[in-house]
């Protein structure tokens, strides 16, 4: 059974209300907080598309979501000039834009019943996605809601008993969901699936699939930087095109997901050399400074992600070169024109943002004279954080 798809691409232009109406709660409802850069987005999906100012939501059976931006280098450094617009520094309403796009969709959380192994609860499913599911009678159980403490919800099938089993059966399900298109994208990447960080695995499932049995998912993100002269400056990457998802979108010099059986630093290790070819040498002085989380639902899928943040100060005379074709070029930039690139625009991967505004934090960019620093400060770890 596949998907029939249509494609539809909006150009989107909004603009902020003024600042003396402005209330730091507003970050979270008034629909006209967002960037006044245009921003071009294509959805593709099997259903009617249905768009607000304040999030971009697609009611779908199956959504492949991809955004194709066409801006050039020279679009980011003419945005990011101070001069480029009359807004203030300490204007925080573009960054709580940036937080709120990245947690749609909590309107729709009684769509979704738990998803249990051993009596954890290790994920959500939507109803919907569900149904396609129970011709997998041998692999998964739905329960009716019989007055148990979680309700209705999806589990394994109890036969299955060992985590490489699990991961077996589950992966061959998801194979086939994939050739259905009701899981686009399939990597051939497994990611653990646990009840909380650190805690045992119960079996291993495809990276793409995460978000349809809304699996925490984990990763790293490592702002690269640069002192001269007094000033700081971050290394910025464009995606390739050709990525699957977000092409041509700027993102982190360093970045990844967190597979099954590798360490947050180990894994830093090796995304910096793929990714932007530092060597060992440098990249084991990378710091671990936190985390940010958020919680994202848009159509069946409902992603809990937590991002390992880590920050690397970087020799001047160093420069990045992309190993793996993921990367089409690196700039560096002062770290406050790329705090205006961010207020101002959505040309950013957008968990990219929460991992630099976090940064522009800790480095003291923002500062707590600022209105709604707080508010702001607390949003970044807007999910689950376990």
């Amino acid at each position: 059974m596949a998907c029939n798809f249509h494609h539809l691409t909006q150009t989107i232009r909004l603009s902020f209300p003024p600042l003396h109406n402005f209330k730091a709660s507003d970050a979270f409802t008034n629909k006209s907080l967002i960037t006044t850069f245009p921003v071009r987005f294509s959805f593709h999906s099997s259903a009617k598309l249905t768009t607000s100012i304040r999030s971009l939501r697609v009611d779908t059976p199956s959504i492949s979501y991809r955004s194709s931006c066409t801006f050039t280098w020279d679009d980011v450094f003419r945005v990011s000039q101070p001069e480029y617009s009359p807004d203030d520094s300490s204007d925080l309403r573009g960054y709580f834009e940036k937080i709120k796009i990245c947690n749609r969709g909590s309107e729709m959380q009684s769509e979704f019943f738990p998803f249990i192994i051993e009596d954890q609860v290790v994920g959500y499913t939507h109803n919907r996605f569900a149904s396609h599911l129970r011709k997998y009678d041998d692999v998964f159980i739905y329960s009716e809601n019989n007055g148990g403490r979680f309700g209705s919800h999806l589990k394994l099938n109890s036969k299955l008993k060992t985590a490489d089993e699990r991961t077996r059966v589950v992966g061959e399900v998801i194979k086939c969901l994939g050739e259905e298109d009701l899981i686009p994208g399939i990597r051939n990447e497994l990611y653990p699936v646990t009840s909380t960080f650190g805690s045992p695995i119960f079996f291993s499932l495809e990276r793409a699939a995460a978000p349809y049995f809304g699996i925490k998912a984990y990763g790293v993100h490592m702002n690269g930087y640069v002192e001269k002269d007094g000033q700081k400056f971050l290394w910025i990457g464009k995606r390739s095109q050709v990525k699957p998802t977000y092409p041509g979108m700027l993102d982190h010099l360093v970045a990844g997901g967190l597979p099954h059986g590798i360490a947050c630093g180990e894994n830093i290790i090796k995304e910096c050399e793929e990714e932007a070819g530092i060597p060992r040498s440098i990249s084991n002085r990378a710091r671990p400074v936190g985390a940010v989380s958020y919680m994202d639902i848009n159509g069946f899928s409902y992603k809990r992600d937590v991002l390992f943040c880590y920050d690397l100060k970087l020799p001047e005379d160093f420069v990045p070169k992309n190993q793996d074709g993921e990367v089409e070029s690196f700039q560096l930039i002062p770290v406050a024109h790329v705090a205006n690139v961010i207020r101002r625009t959505e040309f950013f991967k957008p968990n990219c943002s929460l991992v630099i505004i976090d940064f522009l934090f800790r480095h003291g960019y923002i500062c707590p004279e600022y209105f709604g620093y707080l508010d702001l400060l607390q949003s970044l770890r807007s999910g689950d954080c376990s």
